[in-house]
């Protein structure tokens, strides 16, 4: 299986379980809070799912730049 391949598997995986756990852990979150974007307000959001969410897609950004990285680099 070629490198690129396993490694978006691998971090396709990682970034659901990392998701799944994340809609496990803010079952009891009573502290919620809204975002405000350049336009409007989201509406108000547990602020664990806020940071979580925020940190999967930090995750999931970094592994595609470090793919795209990497097959310019060969």
């Amino acid at each position: 299986m070629p490198f690129r391949l396993k490694n978006l598997i691998f971090n396709a995986t990682f970034n659901s379980c990392l998701f799944l756990l994340l809609m496990i852990g803010i079952q009891n979150s009573s502290k919620k809070s809204s975002i405000n974007l350049l336009i409007d307000e989201t509406v108000k959001l547990p602020i664990s799912f806020i940071v979580g969410s925020s940190f999967i897609s930090g995750s999931i950004i970094g592994s595609i730049l470090a793919l795209h990285f990497d097959r310019n680099k060969n």
